[in-house]
């Protein structure tokens, strides 16, 4: 039998009539209570909001004057942009085009899953915080926030800066707080760089003040909320309790250099501090349990000395996520199952949210890829072990929304007992793609959509600010300048595009592959990477020193006639492989990558299904175990290396277009099943 608490709030939350109201009726089959009006969701991690017309006029800096807004612009270089994993600057664009996107479609519901600020700089914060209140006032709309590790990088406020700022000239110029190395205290001012406070790096304390109306403190409104350190329940919830439960003074915990302390903490335990935690859980509308889990970890520094405070003593959070979470904030784990325990037992439903992942953010290649490219590559170093996401998933928390990696992603655990973890990383609308996740509730399901911001007004105006600046690096004659091609992006998904590709040549490529796949990749075509895996066996790898002499040999031109014959068997030709180079393949493989199902619209169709056959074609002709082995060893023929390694780089690329489903699908949720519907197209 049902329990009666569960099935008046499924009702209760069904009939909530909020302006959640699907903007479009897509073509597909959902529970028969679609005809009612559902409760949606947006999700918008890694905004990473950089206020362009900060004021910054008591300082003195030295910015252009855009002479479209009539402002000064506080913006970063295009240099820097282009060697960044994301925009600095015309995010702020995106981030209003989002929002102006979802008061047409009249959510109601939004949450940043942190990194909602670029390092949590007063400018920047206080620019987010307009924005938020203008849209709060403006639509009626709900804001819940939680933190990344970009806010704040360390617990405490610290001294900061950027020395990349865009002066008038368009060259870099140099802004930092007072007490930094390079603005000291006390110190005459300089022409060169810029002193103020404005871009400090604000701690928890003064984060949380600023953006106290965006679900980290209780509001009247709001018909629950707690946090792990309340000492209440929605039977006995009162407001003015609740209130005086969220004194920032009362939401802190203990830390030690081993692990958590406090209840946890073992004898040997040594360079333990108290530290702040922003989790909560609210109630917004009637039924619906969002749970915000700060899922920052700051460890302690083993380099300091013991009883070292203040910043100083700690390490920055964005390597460690839940796999640090299980170990150094164990309290905020077992509050989080007594969460979800109670959201079950009173009916309510439970969505999740952090800033980190729950599970393997690679559709399951994260192996793969640490053979191919090394552990420490690729960000493999942040992705949750196998056991954290089973640990995870045990604790009851069905349905989870991460960002932090800027990746279009989704990954599934399923247990024996019936419990199960949705794992939805929503992209950034700072790279690409730029897109954002909508969650449309049902009674038994849940539809998730991607929203991509393929126009955005207003992100050309910059432009002529870059267009200086490039001028300026010819004629100091610097080398690698970027391509100012980005310049003639048609729309902000293509610019987007434009960055991807820039920084995957800048610093992708030189820093994340082995040395002789980088070296290959910059000479060949697709047609000449297949000729490679065609040469006879005895062709050492040394002959890619001289790749133009290797071309010239006998050796070559009877691999190269091989392979014509195979690609034409195939039903391609060799000048279809040849119309693209390996930068290109390497592109793909970082659109595929970062934005799952939704990179397919920015690949041919013609070339996918080359990289499909390719997949087949490279695979090692060895026993399975002999192919895992690494990739890298020594006394290889050249021909037997091309197919190790880019057999295995295409297995890896057909995994991201056919693991779980990440651009539009159903989630069961008695079950955790996903029904994949990118297929069908809205109205």
């Amino acid at each position: 039998m049902l329990n009666m608490k569960s099935y008046l709030s499924t009702i209760l939350l069904v009939l909530f009539i909020s302006a959640c109201q699907p903007k479009h009726q897509h073509k597909h089959t959902v529970s028969a209570s679609t005809a009612q009006q559902p409760v949606q969701i947006a999700f918008l991690p890694d905004v990473h909001f950089h206020d362009i017309y900060a004021d910054f006029s008591e300082a003195d800096f030295p910015g252009p004057v855009n002479t479209i807004s009539g402002h000064q612009a506080t913006i970063r270089t295009m240099a820097t942009q282009l060697r960044s994993t994301r925009l600095f600057n015309e995010n702020y664009f995106a981030l209003l085009a989002a929002l102006d996107d979802l008061a047409e479609r009249n959510v109601k519901l939004i949450v940043l899953p942190g990194d909602f600020s670029d390092d949590g700089q007063p400018a920047h914060v206080k620019g987010l915080s307009k924005i938020l209140r203008q849209y709060q006032q403006q639509y009626g709309m709900q804001f819940f926030l939680t933190n990344g590790n970009h806010d704040p990088v360390k617990p405490f406020s610290r001294p900061a800066g950027k020395p990349d700022y865009l002066n008038a000239n368009g060259q870099p110029h140099a802004v930092f707080s007072p007490g930094s190395p390079a603005c000291p205290l006390n110190a005459p001012a300089q022409t060169d760089i810029t002193c103020t406070e404005q871009v400090k790096e604000l701690g928890y304390e003064e984060l949380l003040q600023q953006l106290s109306d965006f679900g980290f403190y209780p509001k009247t409104n709001y018909l629950y909320w707690e946090t792990p350190y309340s000492h209440y329940v929605t039977a006995n919830y009162q407001f003015n309790e609740a209130l005086t439960q969220a004194d920032f003074a009362k939401r802190q915990y203990e830390i030690c250099l081993q692990g958590t302390g406090d209840a946890y903490k073992a004898s040997h335990y040594s360079h333990c501090q108290q530290v702040p935690d922003s989790s909560y859980l609210v109630e917004p509308v009637l039924g619906l349990w969002l749970l915000a889990v700060d899922a920052n970890v700051y460890q302690l520094d083993p380099q300091q000395p013991e009883g070292t405070t203040g910043h100083q003593a700690f390490l920055g959070s964005g390597n460690a996520g839940y796999n640090a979470m299980l170990s150094h904030k164990r309290h905020v784990i077992k509050w989080i199952q007594q969460v979800a325990k109670r959201a079950a037992a009173e009916g309510k439903t439970l969505i999740t949210f952090s800033h980190y992942p729950m599970t393997d953010y690679y559709q399951g290649q994260a192996d793969a890829m640490a053979k191919l490219f090394g552990s420490t590559q690729m960000q493999l170093n942040r992705n949750p072990a196998n056991n954290t996401a089973s640990k995870l998933a045990a604790t009851g928390v069905a349905i989870h929304i991460g960002g932090h990696m800027h990746l279009n992603n989704t990954g599934t655990i399923y247990l024996d007992d019936g419990r199960y973890l949705v794992n939805i990383q929503a992209p950034s609308i700072a790279a690409y793609v730029p897109a954002y996740k909508l969650l449309t509730l049902y009674p038994q399901q849940i539809e998730a959509e991607t929203i991509v911001l393929t126009d955005v007004p207003r992100f050309t105006e910059l432009f002529a600010h870059y267009q200086q600046e490039h001028l300026a690096l010819i004629a100091t004659g610097a080398e690698n300048i970027w391509d100012p091609a980005i310049l003639q992006s048609t729309n902000y998904k293509d610019f987007t595009n434009g960055h991807l590709s820039e920084l995957t040549r800048q610093r992708f490529l030189p820093a994340d592959w082995p040395e002789q796949m980088r070296q290959l990749l910059l000479q060949v075509d697709g047609l000449a990477l297949f000729t490679l895996a065609q040469l006879n066996e005895d062709i050492p790898l040394t002959a890619l020193a001289d790749f133009a002499a290797l071309r010239a040999t006998a050796n070559w031109q009877h691999a190269e006639q091989q392979a014509f014959s195979i690609i034409t068997e195939a039903g391609f030709t060799p000048q279809a492989l040849a119309s693209w180079q390996g930068k290109d393949l390497v592109t793909d493989f970082y659109r595929l990558r970062n934005a799952g199902q939704l990179a397919l619209a920015d690949i041919s169709a013609e070339r996918l299904l080359q990289y499909k056959w390719l997949t087949r074609q490279l695979q090692p002709h060895q026993p399975k175990q002999e192919a895992n082995k690494m990739l890298s060893q020594p006394n290889q023929s050249l021909s037997m290396s091309v197919r190790k390694q880019f057999g295995a780089l295409f297995s890896i690329m057909h995994a991201f277009q056919h693991g779980d489903p990440n651009q539009h699908f159903l989630i069961d949720k008695a079950t955790g099943k996903l029904t994949d519907l990118a297929t069908f197209v809205a109205e």
